[in-house]
């Protein structure tokens, strides 16, 4: 049947409508972002071209990249270096690249040096501002074909550019549904991006069955049989593509194959001269340059282009503006290359290797090389091509795929005879760039795993410089994953390995690992001596990076630690330096310390700020997935929890949990604490489990056991509480430190809760024995929350935290031992009033029964009905459900209306919150009003109490709406 292939556009009005609403908004000043979503063949790319031609035919410039597949073969950025390539080369836009030269790693700048881990971030923000200023010169619309083949790199890339909102134009990307198995590493992306204000996902499904009639009978040069209309319609499934190659293949009404027959059977009607350049030009890719087939198919000019011709006029090759041509579908080109003889497929993967290997092609074309020279067998030139891929995705900032590269070039390694080695390099460096590369990808354990490979391969002859490299980085790996007293072994051996003197880099960075590995198990007093002189050392050599990081340790060995004034502005110092130093490990390692000094100091707001920071630069420089920014995300989600705000909490753990590595699922775990907390004690327990399953985590155990502790406490399961308890303890210190871990403190006070239940429920019953033997396993608990809460696992006191839940665990032992009291439930409520609504209520609830006992009904009644409101406001649905029962129970009269806990402020309470309205600290507080900080405390918290806050923010707002302080009042913070 003869054919044509001026293909009608038929039954994509409706999508193609949305696409170019889109393409208005942007004109409009809104740019969004379209993930067009479908199966192979569905019409993904005949949508975008007719976007693309709309555009165009407004004046807007389409700018297009493509992804590709070749196998393993990592290309960094590809689909970005295709669009700024392109639009380097207009005259109308060129002229911006001069003002982005971070950019020119991405265009064939190969003599650029390697970058630091910071330059990633550089490098994302570059092509940011980059194309801010090409839309402001054109309109502009960028789209990107194929992300199901896209490198890591590149998906990094354009989660930067969406999730940040700097894309100030549309960008319509394109996927195969179809290839998106359960672990495609495309899946945590589409996750994310989709739930994104500015991003709309589109799906293609397949055409009616009355929309395929219409194409194909469109199609034909003569009228199509209805009969055979029926036939296609039947074996086309909704597949636009497949509809017309059955068509085009049909050689009258003989049977219909499958799609792949049906493809080879519209190649073998060409000229046997056109079929070998569809088949050099599929081991090629899917697209392939005119001079680099030219070269490899060896024919005369003009059979070239006569053979060309045929191909592109049956629309099997597409011609393209920049000199290449590609294949008009990714099936077509698959089909072709399967059907390629063992020995024939050999030949062409060596032949274009050698063609690329060539003087002339650019840096990025080395993996190319690599994946032909794989295929072809020759790998010794593999194992070259590789270390070249590595190196020119280490320059571009693309760690995934330098890893992969790497990994590639080790497997060759013992494969290629020694001549044929690079003379340059060993295995044992070439292992340690690797681990390099894992570390910086967000893969631990891999790199843990590569520089134990390292060290195993480092013979006694080995460089002793390299030999202490190996051992150093791979303690460094090993405190990320809490193996602490291996790290030290490791750290030690590195410093004795090499002399401090003459100064050297090598023996700093040694140094500063050993620091960390030293105080990590307990060793203070050797991690100091060793700290300073090695930061002597690196004021010295001028290496403000190692300088930075040897400050965020020895503020730890402080007295003036990060809990203090003094010593967090030598965090904000290290950060400085790290910073301009563009080493972001340890600016996030700094941003990390000065967050967590003020969450120990309960200055929650201060924290909240520094957490921001921190997450911030780890986005925007795609290292979420880093040691330190993990650390932040958790401790930003534990934050939300302890504040109340567990709504957010929730979401951002269902974001989190599609996009975190196995490895990260700790940072989740306070949405648990809310499950918990609102009575969904399963899906809780479940969670906690998972973590327990994965590969061994100190982070994981430590959320999980609070989780079960917590939900056996709710169960009333004493004996189990005091189970998870102990088997916390074994867990946390097997492989850490033999100081006992500062949340033992919290998981005490938890445990005692049932304990003390089960003690005065045996009290009640006459079971003398059981009250003592519930007494004696609560003095247990209570020594042990009293041992930590003294000198936690860091060697310092509990900041406001751990003191809380301290005088919670002293008043459920009292509580065990001779019944409820309220002083001591008195001083747990103001202990938490530093800002955890959720644990304040809880004591309230305890406290409001023991004034019951001590027939103090009206302060009962106000801190139940206290605890009531917050309950009901957080959902905590078991806690409010007991109170509620406490309030009939007791028969407690309604809580005071706000006018009457106003009035209720004291004199000094009320100097107290007029200072709290100007932003100051308790401290400062104390100084004004000449008292104690201790006794500002002990005011703030019974203003809390009175004013039903749950923070000093929150007071302050309450103060400001019911005019018991003016804005006007408000100064500087002080």
């Amino acid at each position: 049947m003869a054919q044509t292939f001026g293909t009608p556009f038929i039954g994509r009005e409706g999508e193609l409508a949305r696409l170019t609403g889109v393409l208005e908004r942007a004109a409009a000043g809104d740019p969004r972002a379209v993930l067009l979503a479908g199966d192979a063949g569905v019409g993904k790319t005949r949508v975008l071209t007719e976007a693309a031609a709309h555009a165009a035919g407004t004046g807007t410039t389409v700018l297009t990249g493509h992804c590709v597949d070749l196998g393993d073969v990592g290309l960094p950025y590809l689909p970005f270096t295709e669009i700024l390539g392109a639009a380097a080369t207009d005259d109308r836009l060129a002229p911006a690249f001069a003002a982005h030269p971070a950019v020119d790693r991405l265009i064939g700048s190969a003599g650029t040096a390697a970058p630091d881990p910071g330059s990633r971030l550089q490098l994302f923000e570059g092509v940011a501002s980059l194309l801010a200023d090409l839309a402001d010169l054109a309109p502009l619309l960028l789209i990107l074909e194929d992300l199901h083949w896209a490198d890591q790199s590149s998906r990094d890339l354009l989660r930067f550019l969406l999730s940040r909102g700097v894309l100030r134009l549309p960008l319509f990307a394109s996927y195969r549904t179809d290839d998106l198995h359960r672990r495609h590493p495309l899946r945590p992306l589409l996750a994310e991006l989709i739930r994104l204000p500015a991003v709309d996902r589109l799906e293609l499904r397949p055409l009616a069955d009355a929309d395929v009639a219409r194409l194909v009978r469109a199609l034909g040069s003569t009228p199509v049989p209805d009969s055979t209309v029926r036939r296609i319609v039947d074996r086309a499934e909704g597949n636009a593509f497949y509809a017309e190659e059955l068509l085009a293949a049909l050689p009258g009404d003989e049977g219909l194959g499958g799609l792949g027959d049906v493809l080879l059977i519209r190649i073998e009607q060409l000229s046997e001269t056109t079929q070998q350049v569809l088949r050099t030009a599929a081991v090629a890719g899917r697209r392939v340059g005119h001079d680099l087939l030219r070269d490899a198919v060896r024919l005369p000019q003009e059979e070239l282009e006569s053979a060309l011709r045929e191909a592109v006029g049956h629309q099997l090759l597409l011609p393209d503006d920049d000199g290449t041509y590609s294949f008009r579908h990714a099936l077509t080109r698959e089909a072709v290359y399967a059907d390629l003889l063992p020995g024939e497929r050999v030949r062409l993967h060596g032949l274009f290797a050698e063609l690329l290997g060539r003087p002339g092609h650019p840096p990025q074309s080395a993996a190319e090389r690599a994946h032909h020279s794989r295929e072809s067998h020759d790998l010794a030139d593999a194992l070259t091509a590789s270390l070249e891929a590595a190196e020119h995705a280490q320059r571009v900032g693309a760690p995934a795929e330098e890893l992969r590269h790497l990994e590639s070039a080790l497997d060759l390694w013992s494969a290629v005879d020694a001549p044929a080695r690079p003379a340059d390099t060993d295995p044992v460096a070439l292992t340690l760039r690797a681990s390099a590369a894992a570390a910086h990808a967000g893969d631990p354990h891999r790199a843990v795993q590569l520089t134990r490979h390292a060290l195993a391969q480092a013979g006694p002859d080995t460089d002793s410089e390299l030999a202490a490299r190996v051992r150093y980085t791979l303690a460094g790996n090993l405190i990320r994953i809490d193996h602490l007293e291996a790290a030290f072994t490791y750290s030690s051996e590195a410093l004795a390995l090499i002399p401090a003197e003459p100064p050297s880099r090598t023996w700093v960075w040694a140094a500063a690992t050993h620091v960390l590995a030293a105080r990590n198990v307990g060793r203070d007093k050797d991690a100091e001596q060793v700290a300073r002189q090695a930061l002597d050392i690196a004021e010295e050599l001028r290496l403000t990076d190692a300088q930075a990081d040897l400050m965020v340790s020895l503020v730890g060995l402080s007295p003036d630690n990060r809990r203090t004034e003094p010593g967090r502005e030598r965090l904000t110092r290290a950060r400085d330096l790290a910073r301009a130093a563009g080493n972001l490990p340890v600016e996030m390692r700094a941003l990390y310390s000065l967050a967590l000094g003020c969450y120990e100091s309960g200055e929650l707001d201060a924290c909240l700020a520094w957490l921001g920071d921190g997450i911030d630069r780890a986005r925007r420089a795609g290292l979420l997935s880093s040691p330190y920014a993990l650390e932040l995300r958790y401790l930003q989600s534990l934050l939300l929890y302890t504040l109340g705000r567990w709504d957010e909490c929730a979401r951002a753990a269902a974001t989190d949990s599609e996009l975190l590595p196995t490895a990260g699922g700790f940072t989740t775990a306070p949405a648990l604490y809310v499950a918990l907390a609102r009575g969904d004690l399963d899906t809780a327990v479940a969670g906690a489990r998972t973590l327990l399953s994965g590969p061994a985590d100190w982070m994981a155990t430590l959320v999980a056991s609070i989780v079960l502790t917590d939900a056996a406490a709710q169960r009333g399961a004493a004996d189990d509480s005091v189970r998870q308890v102990r088997a916390a303890i074994d867990a946390l210190t097997e492989t850490s430190t033999t100081e006992l871990p500062d949340v033992l403190v919290r998981l005490s006070a938890l445990a005692l809760s049932p304990v003390a239940d089960a003690a005065e429920a045996a009290r009640l019953s006459g079971d003398a024995a059981g009250a003592e033997h519930w007494t004696r396993i609560a003095d247990e608990l209570v020594g042990m929350a009293r041992t930590t809460a003294a000198r936690g696992d860091d060697g310092t006191p509990q900041g406001p935290e751990g003191l809380a839940w301290l005088a919670r665990a002293e008043a459920e032992r009292t509580r065990a031992a001779t019944g409820p009291d309220a002083p001591a439930w008195e001083r747990a409520v103001t202990a938490f009033g530093y800002g955890d609504p959720y644990e304040l209520a809880r004591c309230r609830r305890r406290l409001a029964e023991a004034l019951l006992i001590a027939d103090r009904r009206e302060e009962a009644a106000e801190q139940a009905h206290a605890a009531l409101e917050t309950a009901v406001r957080l959902g905590a649905e078991p806690l409010r459900e007991d109170l509620e029962a406490l309030v009939r129970r007791g028969r407690l009269s309604p809580a005071p209306a706000a006018d009457d806990r106003i009035a209720a402020l004291t004199a000094r309470e009320s100097d107290v919150l007029r200072l709290l309205g100007r932003g100051l600290t308790n401290r400062r507080i104390g100084e004004e009003l000449f008292i104690s900080g201790k006794t500002a405390s002990v005011h703030v918290s019974n203003i809390l109490a009175k004013l039903g806050a749950a923070s000093r923010t929150e007071a302050v707002g309450i103060a400001y709406r019911e005019g018991l302080i003016e804005p006007a009042e408000t100064g500087g913070n002080g």
